[in-house]
């Protein structure tokens, strides 16, 4: 999305072959960018802050969350008007929270009476704004990080609790000028101009979450992660299993804007873990795995200020939770979280599971099987092609 905002060729290497990640390449392409993809390269010809063009159809947003939250704030200070659709799943998800705070900026967004897209944008010039999170959510956060750079004027973003900052880096990077003061507040001045960049996307750390459970749950394991993005607002996952007692070694490496390093885990004993609402945003898409952790420490681990978990592709809370029942642990459900009493020996109540059409629930039931003493099926596979296509076979070469 920056890129094709900026002037100029932005060249990127390993871009990631998952469906957002797609579908984030098509919208952009409708919106008049050219974008050249080869294997995990893409070469992205930016047309500059408010060169876009007006798509000819609807955008489709497929199941990409991330891709419509940040299309929102782009589009709302574009010259012409945006229809976003979505999947079954992700028409089902929250977009007020992304629509009204854009209105303080003057965006005109519609949504559906539920508050769920098909979206409609009227684009027109935007004003800057003070405007205070009353979530903690990157996504709603860069959206209005876009809205803010397409403004006439600075304006003051306020966190509810500190978020990945991915996006903050990444514009900086590009030339904007955007400061932060504190971990909580940010300000943002209007572009003139963004200029174009070549980058290397780090692993990602929310997919290497699995094989890191993975390698901490299966006897006698042993994986390394090399090149995988370090960001501090990012490492939950790295902070739970620490916490937790996971046999873990961090080598960081030079790098220009994400930190990035190479992680090694070993298999381990681990003891249960509480986490609260300062915890989750670092850790919110790592949720189900600390789930599945808990479940197989004897103890008691809790999990709350999670509530946001209930809009993902699925209630991830519910999921998880009917998850770990059929592996035969005890869970109490709480409104933002989750109790588990774990046990080392599950009971597997059905060996037949559901993604719940949500990608990162079917991986975490693939990695549940490596533990479990008889052969999981997972329905609904298909699911997880939606951030990590290669999952299956990346599994089958760390089994050989």
């Amino acid at each position: 999305m920056i890129g094709s905002l900026a002037t100029g060729l932005t060249t990127i290497d390993q871009f990631a072959q998952g469906e957002d990640c797609q579908t984030t390449v098509n919208a952009c392409r409708a919106l008049g960018v050219q974008i050249d993809q080869e294997k995990t390269r893409l070469v992205v010809h930016g047309v500059g802050l408010r060169g876009l063009k007006k798509a000819p159809d609807p955008l489709q947003m497929n199941n990409s969350g991330t891709t419509t939250r940040l299309l929102m704030g782009i589009l709302a200070g574009q010259n012409f008007t945006s229809c976003l659709l979505g999947d079954r799943s992700l028409s089902q998800r929250p977009m007020k929270r992304v629509s009204d705070p854009l209105t303080l900026f003057g965006g005109e967004v519609q949504l559906s009476a539920a508050g769920t897209l098909p979206a409609v944008i009227r684009g027109h010039f935007l004003h800057g704004a003070n405007y205070q999170l009353p979530v903690a959510s990157a996504q709603l956060k860069s959206a209005l990080l876009f809205a803010a750079l397409l403004a006439d004027r600075p304006s003051r973003i306020i966190e509810k609790l500190p978020t990945r900052n991915h996006t903050e880096i990444m514009l900086r990077q590009f030339g904007a000028d955007v400061k932060t003061n504190g971990d909580r507040e940010i300000i943002v001045h209007p572009a003139k101009a963004l200029v174009a960049r070549t980058l290397r996307v780090p692993g990602d750390i929310s997919s290497a979450a699995f094989w890191l459970t993975a390698g901490t749950l299966v006897p006698h394991s042993q994986i390394r992660l090399s090149k995988v993005g370090l960001n501090p607002y990012r490492t939950g996952i790295l902070k739970v299993l620490t916490r937790m007692g996971a046999n873990l070694a961090i080598t960081q490496r030079p790098a220009d804007g994400e930190p990035i390093g190479d992680v090694v885990v070993r298999s381990g004993h681990l003891r249960p873990i509480t986490l609260g609402p300062a915890d989750i945003p670092a850790v919110i898409d790592e949720l189900p795995l600390v789930a599945l952790l808990a479940a197989s420490v004897p103890g008691q681990s809790s999990i709350r200020g999670a509530g946001e978990l209930r809009f993902k592709e699925t209630d991830r809370i519910k999921a998880t939770i009917a998850i770990l029942r059929q592996l035969g642990v005890t869970v109490t459900e709480l409104p933002d979280g989750m109790v588990i009493t774990g046990k080392p020996d599950w009971q597997v109540m059905d060996p037949v599971f559901d993604s719940f059409g949500d990608h990162r629930l079917g991986m975490m039931v693939a990695v549940a099987a490596l533990k479990a003493k008889q052969p999981l099926f997972l329905a609904n596979s298909a699911a997880i092609d939606v951030s990590y296509p290669r999952f299956f076979a990346d599994l089958a070469r760390l089994m050989r």
